[in-house]
């Protein structure tokens, strides 16, 4: 069954300015060209979950528009949660993604664990609209890599995950990366 995890588009602020910004307007088109890009490798029978936060709804909503359905917001595919300040984000995420799993707290993997476990929940094909560290945290787990980050998946980049009846999940094919590595 095929899953596909779509990173939200450019949001409007960073980081360390607005715990929930909307899309810019860079993210909007974004958006919009994930919905075409997907449109044509979904069938009648699909779902769309959106992660709680706005610019994740907000990259969904072209797609919801298209196929006329209504979005499901899920927590399990939430940002990654941070026990920083808002100003101190920035920095707490540079260390985190040069960390391991294996030095993370328990609150950390537990958040890890709770998207892969909704992603093998899943019953029908499904679009999950959701963050840069949660598809890495997911891909990471997938192909068991020990290191937090694995790849840098580019705002509105699409990828494709198959769930087998076993409840294995197998990486089919990364979404569009990042031309460049973000400064943090």
């Amino acid at each position: 069954m095929d899953i596909f995890l779509v990173r939200h588009g450019e949001a409007a602020a960073s980081w360390e300015q607005d715990p929930d910004p909307g899309l810019s307007t860079i993210g909007a088109q974004q958006a919009v060209d994930a919905s075409r890009l997907l449109l044509p490798k979904l069938g009648n029978n699909v779902r769309l979950v959106s992660s709680p936060l706005r610019r994740t709804q907000e990259t969904a909503y072209p797609l919801a528009q298209r196929l006329e359905l209504t979005v499901t917001v899920d927590t399990a595919f939430r940002e990654i949660p941070a026990a920083v300040p808002l100003a101190e984000r920035k920095a707490w995420l540079k260390g985190f993604m040069c960390q391991s799993w294996s030095t993370q707290p328990s609150e950390l993997v537990h958040w890890r664990d709770q998207a892969m476990k909704q992603l093998r929940l899943l019953e029908t094909p499904t679009v999950v609209f959701t963050h840069f560290l949660v598809l890495n945290a997911v891909v990471g787990c997938i192909l068991g890599q020990a290191d937090t980050l694995y790849f840098w998946p580019d705002n509105g980049s699409i990828t494709h995950l198959n769930l087998a009846e076993n409840g294995s999940l197998e990486l089919v094919s990364l979404g569009a990366q990042m031309d460049t590595t973000v400064v943090i």
